[in-house]
């Protein structure tokens, strides 16, 4: 019977505001007493509490009370869960409303459900990890047939090992006995391989699951004709007075089979905690303000678009949106690994998850749910998990054929043995077989670059670098050629309008005025600078019609009935518009650094407009790190050239490329991959967003546009050029890991087969027992997990 937690509703009355404890509700609980605390129930935990504890949370109405605050908090994230534990237990049961399930060997498999992979017979995990998971549903399965079998498997092995010597009992009835004993181990324990094995030969798939359940099951099988009809072997098969049976054969190594899937199980959980702690990050819920005013806490799948939020001091942001009011210092280290709070005031943008140090914000949403920085940040981790590196296409076609290979190996040993083996030739034969098939691991051999993936993408995450897939992670080592955009990548990309020249006909104040109204289109960030100058000087702007973005290069569209186009000198040529007269002005502003662009109006130049976009203070650093690594740095903008040299001449770079579109940026990527170059790009525009694509490897910057992000297979979400060398270096740590799980697994099953096949026997007389080839054949999947789990712990 389920006991329900014992309740308040939430009325304040004279008498429960005074005492802080609300009169209970009708029915069959209790009302609360003023003199001597109510014995309630922690609904989390079950622990007694009373009325006045300082760990409450009102729900629809009620109140509840809990022992700490670590109870509330779960209450928080999941009332329904703790009020109607019966319903609860039915969601539990059943599959998240979304969630998609999907091998951590073979991404390629996905289904709403969990379930076994039909390839390697793994058990399928959420594709999205959630902080409730920390109860695996398997492992606690597994856990409960080793513990529960152990003891019997402890009198198998004790009966075989020394029941002869001891002659406790005569040799036909001590096979009965460890007939008796090793059924349930056998049939109820080792029930899911035999299950995961027969999957695989239906599925064509054939795997670890299926030499385990060959060999066990050929193990015992064997041994049960030999208990129940011994009259049908030669005289060849009797030692020691019965026809030989290995119950205990089946038996450990199916427990230490359990064994090894424990442990594997409790390692392959650690791969998920970065996307975990990512999780942890999000508060539970938000405080939302109320149309009357009033204040309202909800939980934070409850927050829309539009609502406006308080973030009080020492809160956390708990979506995206923008500051409507106040001024604060936000910590954004969580997710940018920037130490420096933020200045926040009126109009900057704020980061769910990121924390507010100082004075308190009312902010309006912008994105919530699964739009947010941090929920695209924890998919595309997600993602990269679960991706295949190009390594595993070697081990994949290897694994292929593995385990055909190994039962042919098996069937080799068998007979040879048995032909050819001294006596009891054909128990050796059949002993040795089962060691073959046991001690093969191809399981090993598939975790080998899946392992070392999950734990490098949790690890850059940590540092502010975002894998796509698992392929960037392999290629980013070998890049020797970096093209670099200068907007928002080197530079701030938040530039400052510096000034506007006029041509003869026009005004300084007509020609920004004009270009502010245009630009009021634009998300380029020199746009907002000059519409940032036009309102700060009080500048009334005029709506935009047929705003048209020339990617790359300006911006064109009508103001007050007059045809406007704002550009580089590529778009005036390109409309046949002369730049002659104020080309002198041009260059000298741009030989200080600034970017230029011509604004033309009904088809005649207007004036000019500078804007500056100081160079970021890391990027010095960074470019420093990157030539030291010996890669070749590239300029790529589409400023004017006398700017985009000016800039690379203070960075020290050599090869500038000016004024060029997004189709010449892209076939700059091309050329220089055409002279046999390993090119990344990095930039974080829409008109970068092409030649991210088509280099080796895509970096955009964090602070960039969707665009750019979704291009790239590297995100950096400081949008710090450092970042580039942090996941260099990432990328060799993690390339040098998977070939060490490679060799190991290879090295393990080119060793471990032969002896097992006893290739030794003649030379030393070794021979290896199936007991220590099911040892050998676990230790060698966690050994490839804990050595991928090594890649956490190095230094950057």
């Amino acid at each position: 019977m389920t006991t329900k937690p014992i309740m308040t509703p939430h009325t304040h009355t004279e008498h429960s505001s005074e005492h802080g404890v609300s009169p209970a509700p009708t029915g069959n609980i209790k009302p609360a007493m003023v003199d001597e605390p109510q014995a309630l129930k922690d609904p989390v935990c079950g622990m007694k509490v009373t009325a006045q504890s300082e760990h409450k949370h009102e729900h629809a109405g009620q109140s509840y009370y809990f022992c700490s605050a670590k109870c509330k908090a779960k209450f928080s994230a999941n009332p329904g869960q703790f009020v109607n534990p019966a319903t609860a237990t039915e969601q539990a049961q059943t599959a998240p409303a979304g969630a998609i399930y999907t091998c951590p060997m073979h991404p390629e498999i996905r289904q709403d459900h969990p379930g076994n992979c039909p390839k390697c017979g793994m058990t399928l995990e959420p594709e999205l990890p959630s902080l409730d998971d920390d109860d695996n549903p398997e492992l606690r399965d597994f856990q409960r047939r080793f513990w529960w079998t152990l003891p019997l498997t402890v009198m198998a092995f004790v009966l075989a090992m020394f029941g002869h010597r001891l002659q406790w009992m005569a040799m036909g009835v001590q096979s009965w006995v460890e007939l008796i004993i090793s059924i349930p181990i056998v049939l109820w324990a080792g029930w899911p391989f035999f299950t995961r094995g027969w999957q695989s030969v239906i599925n064509h798939s054939p795997n670890m699951w299926t030499l385990i359940g060959l060999g066990t099951g050929a193990a015992f099988a064997y041994s049960v004709v030999a208990t129940i009809a011994p009259q049908v072997f030669p005289d060849s098969f009797v030692v020691m007075g019965r026809v030989a049976v290995y119950f205990e054969a089946a038996a450990v190594i199916i427990s230490l089979t359990l064994l090894g899937q424990v442990l594997e199980l409790k390692a392959r959980s650690q791969t998920s905690a970065a996307i975990k702690s990512l999780l942890g990050l999000a508060p539970k819920t938000a405080r939302r303000i109320k149309a009357d005013g009033s204040e309202e806490d909800v939980p934070l799948s409850n927050v829309h678009v539009g609502d406006l939020l308080r973030v009080r001091p020492g809160e956390k942001v708990p979506v995206d949106g923008v500051v409507v009011e106040g001024s604060s210092a936000v910590d954004e280290s969580m997710l940018t690994g920037e130490p420096m709070p933020v200045s926040k005031r009126a109009d900057d943008k704020v980061i769910g998850a990121t924390l507010n140090t100082s004075g308190a914000l009312v902010m309006r949403s912008e994105k919530v749910g699964s739009a947010t920085v941090l929920a695209q940040i924890v998919q595309m981790v997600a993602q990269a998990q679960r991706s295949r590196a190009p390594m595993q296409r070697m081990a994949d076609v290897v694994a292929g054929y593995f385990v055909i290979s190994v039962v042919g190996i098996a069937l080799l040993t068998f007979f040879g043995w048995g032909f050819f083996g001294p006596e009891p030739s054909w128990v050796y034969g059949l002993i040795n077989a089962v060691a073959v098939l046991i001690i093969a691991c191809p399981c090993a051999l598939g975790l080998a670059t899946p392992m070392s993936i999950m734990v490098a993408t949790g690890r850059g995450a940590t540092q502010g670098v975002l894998f796509r897939d698992a392929a960037a992670i392999e290629k980013l080592r070998k890049i020797d050629t970096l093209i670099v955009d200068k907007t928002g990548t080197l530079t701030e990309g938040r530039p400052s309008f510096n000034r506007a020249v006029a041509s003869a006909e026009f005004t300084e104040a007509e020609v920004l005025r004009l270009a502010a109204s245009l630009d009021q289109g634009s998300e380029h960030p020199l746009a907002d600078a000059i519409v940032r100058a036009a309102r700060d000087q009080g500048m009334t702007l005029d709506k935009p019609d047929n705003f048209e973005s020339a990617s790359g290069i300006g911006v064109q569209g009508q103001v007050a009935g007059r045809q406007l186009a704002l550009g580089n000198t590529a778009l005036m040529q390109q409309l046949g518009i002369s730049v002659d007269g104020l080309v002198t002005e041009a260059e000298a502003l741009r030989a200080e650094g600034a970017s230029v662009m011509h604004l033309a109006v009904d088809g005649q130049l207007a004036g000019l407009l500078a804007v500056s976009d100081p160079i970021k203070s890391t990027t010095l650093e960074a470019l420093a790190a990157l030539k030291d690594a010996g890669l070749r740095i590239v300029m790529a903008t589409g400023d004017g050239l006398t700017t985009a040299q000016a800039v690379g001449a203070r960075l020290g770079i050599d090869e500038v490329h000016g004024e060029v579109k997004p189709a010449d940026k892209l076939a700059l990527v091309a050329r220089l991959q055409g002279e046999g170059r390993v090119v990344a790009m990095a930039g974080d525009g829409i008109n970068d967003a092409p030649a991210l694509a088509k280099a080796d490897v895509g970096i955009a910057m964090g602070t960039g546009t969707d665009v750019a992000m979704n291009s790239a297979q590297v995100t950096l979400v400081k949008g710090d050029l450092r970042g580039i060398a942090v996941a260099r270096n990432l990328s060799e740590d993690t390339v040098a890991n998977m070939k060490q799980n490679l060799m190991f697994a290879f090295l393990y099953n080119a060793l471990g087969i032969p002896v097992a096949a006893g290739v030794l026997y003649p030379l030393t007389g070794w021979l290896l027992s199936p007991l220590i080839a099911a040892l050998a054949m676990s230790f060698s999947s966690v050994s490839v997990i804990g050595n991928a789990l090594r890649l956490r712990r190095r230094s950057d």
